[in-house]
């Protein structure tokens, strides 16, 4: 029998919260339900991979599943910053119209409240534009988790958010190598 998926009830980064913060988690949610979030980025590299180069579609795959474990991550983060949250907390957080709709259940939404949508995810077809797209994608999320790690004193939530940072990092490399990779074979190709 061959496995497709072997999942580990673990997390690939420990999260741990210090206290209960909604304001926190409501910044949070740009990374769960934003555009630039680790929703939009998963979807967007397995749906690009069906029209990149065979030399590539294993990054697009490895890295569209790792961004899912991120999703889990930012998921948890969420869940036990507003777990113990009272109404009059998550409503003085910015939270009140999500607590009104959903209590403390999570939903796929910006930090700003507006509901994630297909029309994050891009994909061209072009493999150099598909890769500079995922490059500058990745680069936005470095960035917005430094800018969460700013907003926070809490050094547990920092360490999981750096976790995430490095992270996005690494992906924007990896691209940046698949890049280089396809305009060396192109150019190959068209030597002969």
């Amino acid at each position: 029998m061959v496995h497709i998926w072997i999942y580990e009830k673990k997390l690939q980064y420990p999260v741990r919260v210090s206290r209960c913060d909604p304001r926190l988690a409501k910044y949070l949610l740009e990374q769960y339900g934003g555009a630039d979030g680790e929703l939009a980025a998963a979807l967007r590299y397995l749906n690009q991979r069906y029209t990149i180069p065979d030399k590539v579609i294993g990054l697009l795959t490895d890295i569209g599943t790792e961004e899912f474990a991120h999703l889990e991550i930012i998921a948890t983060m969420v869940y036990k910053l507003t777990k113990d949250a009272t109404p009059e907390q998550m409503m003085a957080a910015g939270l009140g119209d999500h607590y009104a709709n959903h209590g403390t259940a999570l939903f796929y939404q910006n930090a700003a409240g507006t509901p994630w949508t297909a029309t994050y995810i891009q994909a061209k077809g072009d493999p150099i534009a598909d890769l500079y797209e995922d490059i500058a994608a990745e680069e936005k999320a470095r960035a917005t988790y430094q800018h969460l790690i700013d907003m926070t004193d809490d050094v547990d939530v920092k360490d999981t958010l750096t976790f995430l940072r490095e992270r996005e990092v690494v992906h924007a490399i990896r691209f940046r190598e698949a890049v280089e990779l396809i305009k060396e074979t192109k150019t190959q190709k068209s030597v002969y």
